[in-house]
């Protein structure tokens, strides 16, 4: 026999030749070269019935090659089935028995033959798929899966997008396939499954615990196929690129989406309905390789609190703000062409943003803020009524907007009240991730007259007093890294600290990380002192920190010389207490024993020069002062009587240790010892 075209032809061929047997058969062995059915075809099938003389049933063994159903995604290789057939009184003939492909999980088929109808039923335990075909329209067949696992719809996922590998999860069907002289592959029905998880390969796109209930609708006509989805997913989590989705109750979907073998996909529509928290319309495209080449996209959010935790945690999660709270109503479109940020408008309505580590707040943040790839639009302003920036409380202020090429602009100098003082925005530049580069930022900034001893309250810092002024005439940001142009100066104690150099990296992200130059010119010593209550030392003092990297706030690294700068008509003292601190702090002793037994009896002492510096390096400071020998350094070299001068005698001091030793000193636990 070469061919044959009725489902299944090959069990009607056996039974056929059942009823054609004499009555003294006992073996009947067919080979088939190939099998024509609807949705399928076999190949290479092998046929053996064992019908005993006067039985009322035989055993059917069959093997086949190959089994093929191109449509639908589906090819099996050394499929085996044995059952037992038999013919009830209705002219119905039935076989039921185990099946095989390769060396695979056994399973059971039982087929029921009949002339108005045919029904297959393959099972695995709870799992079942019965099929079932009527003479009357043999190009459609009916699928009814119950509890079966999603793995087994991996050919069929594969037919629509390749990449996915479905891994947990079951899967519930009712499904119509119209196939048939070489016409297209059309499936409608309901779906439904639950705790299903997939991933792809690359780990851009996975989900896990997905459950929902969907009516389908695919069609495949030679190389076009066109799917349609709408229905509700019920919970679960899922990635998709940066996008994380964490599901906390039922969701409206619909999607509709067609392609061709060798190209992207085309959704024209899709929707997603999150009730009172965010709805989302609109349409998409796709390169071949999966990447988004075009999206139209309407956002809308009564309710914007649970959009961090259920929608955002994926992009907030790369800047370290995973944590954020979201309070208010959002409204955003969004159009990307080409792959990259056409145009897009963001309208917020009383929206506080508040980050639970306290690096940042905003307070009512209200207003429009328009974004265009083509010509100025100068329609954007956005407002707040307050905020803070590192525990820094800031006043309220309203930001004028303009856009264009692909960049949105400040269109005039915003001054802010922070500390007592002002801050000026100057100008402001922000450019959109797109076309393989991340979001950037260039901004200037001047700073006037801030009050050090708000700051100082602030931060957690001594009472100091002054004022910080300076500018930035340019900042830049872009890939999680901040720098400034310009210097930082700060006026207290009658001289200066200029920072310059500052830069960040993860300026909120984990461990973020800071560095700068720090020079220091001319501070009177003894304000200095007495506000670290370190002792009274007058006198003026320079310095440099020079390298500094602060990581997560802590230093790890810097190069730092603090050294006396004397003035004419200026006092040279150093407290007795003053000189035990700096002995304590420097692992430092008094050059001799009279010294020692000297410096009792007086309250303080004239000094010519101090100097100290510490260069840290991998937990470890190497100590230095005025003068540095082998493994001693002067710090306090004496003048007048009694002259002091003070030798430190070890140059390499663990860093924790002597971070323990200033605590000392400002918590007033350093005790004097006289050596």
């Amino acid at each position: 026999m070469r061919r044959t075209s009725v489902l299944p032809g090959l069990l009607l061929a056996t039974c056929a030749m059942a009823i054609a047997a004499p009555a003294t058969a006992r073996t009947l062995h067919a080979r088939i070269d190939r099998v024509d059915a609807t949705v399928a075809q076999l190949h290479g099938v092998d046929a053996t019935l064992a019908w005993p003389a006067a039985a009322t049933h035989g055993e059917l063994l069959l093997h086949a090659a190959r089994v093929q159903a191109p449509d639908l995604g589906y090819d099996f290789r050394d499929v085996t089935w044995q059952c037992t057939l038999q013919r009830d009184g209705n002219g119905r003939w039935h076989c039921d028995g185990g099946v095989r492909t390769g060396n695979g999980a056994p399973m059971r088929l039982a087929v029921d033959l009949g002339p108005d109808r045919t029904t297959g039923i393959l099972s695995r335990g709870d799992a079942r798929i019965a099929i079932e075909r009527r003479a009357a329209a043999p190009d459609l067949t009916a699928i009814d899966i119950t509890a079966v696992p999603v793995a087994w719809a991996q050919a069929l996922l594969a037919q629509a997008w390749a990449a996915p590998q479905l891994q947990d999860g079951r899967l519930d069907a009712q499904l119509q396939v119209q196939a048939g002289g070489g016409g297209p592959v059309q499936v409608e029905g309901l779906l439904a499954f639950a705790d299903v998880g997939f991933d792809t390969p690359d780990g851009t796109i996975a989900g896990l615990g997905l459950g929902g209930r969907f009516a389908l609708d695919y069609r495949k006509a030679g190389t076009q196929t066109a799917v349609q989805v709408d229905g509700t997913l019920s919970g679960g989590e899922f990635l998709v690129g940066k996008a994380y989705v964490a599901l906390d109750g039922p969701v409206a979907v619909e999607v509709q989406a067609r392609g061709s073998e060798g190209e992207g996909w085309q959704v024209p529509r899709f929707a997603w309905r999150d009730p009172g928290v965010l709805l989302a319309e609109g349409s998409a495209a796709f390169g071949a390789d999966a990447s988004l080449d075009a999206l139209d996209l309407q956002l809308h959010s009564e309710d914007a609190s649970p959009l961090a935790g259920r929608y955002l945690s994926g992009w907030l999660g790369l800047a370290g703000l995973a944590d954020l709270s979201i309070e208010g109503a959002i409204d955003a479109d969004v159009r990307i062409a080409g792959g990259a940020l056409r145009s897009g408008s963001l309208q917020l309505h009383g929206v506080d943003l508040r980050d639970p580590q306290g690096r940042f707040r905003f307070d009512a943040l209200a207003g429009n803020v328009d974004f265009t790839g083509g010509d100025t639009v100068e329609t954007s302003e956005l407002a707040w009524a307050g905020g803070a920036l590192y525990g820094l409380d800031f006043g309220a202020a309203r930001l004028p907007l303009e856009s264009s090429a692909g960049t949105l602009r400040l269109r005039e100098a915003v001054d802010v009240a922070v500390l007592g003082g002002n801050l000026r925005l100057e100008h402001l530049a922000i450019a959109p991730p797109g076309a393989g580069e991340s979001l950037s930022l260039r901004f200037g900034l001047a700073v006037e007259n801030l009050d050090v001893g708000r700051l100082s309250e602030a931060v957690g810092w001594p009472a100091f007093r002054g004022t910080l002024s300076g500018r930035f005439p340019e900042a830049r940001y872009a890939d999680d890294r901040l720098e400034f142009d310009g210097d930082l100066v700060m006026d207290v104690f009658g001289g200066n600290v200029r920072v310059s150099s500052l830069a960040m990296e993860r300026p909120f992200g984990s461990a973020p990380t800071l560095t700068a130059d720090l020079r220091i010119d001319d501070i009177e010593m003894l304000a200095l002192t007495e506000v670290l209550e370190f002792g009274s030392i007058s006198g003026r003092l320079d310095g440099r920190i020079l390298d500094l990297r602060l990581v997560d706030w802590h230093p790890v690294a810097f190069d730092a010389k603090l050294l006396t700068d004397p003035k004419r008509g200026v006092p040279q003292r150093i407290s007795q207490r003053a000189v035990q601190n700096i002995s304590s702090v420097g692992d430092a002793s008094f050059a001799n024993s009279l010294q020692g037994r000297l410096i009792g009896l007086f309250d303080d002492f004239g000094y010519s020069r101090i100097g100290i510096s510490c260069r840290l390096r991998n937990e470890v400071c190497e100590m230095g002062g005025l003068r540095s020998g082998s493994n001693t350094f002067t710090i306090v070299a004496g003048a007048g009587l009694p002259r002091l001068t003070v030798i430190g005698h070890n140059r390499l001091v663990d860093w924790p240790v002597l971070v323990e030793r200033l605590a000392a000193v400002a918590g007033g636990d350093v005790k004097p010892v006289i050596d």
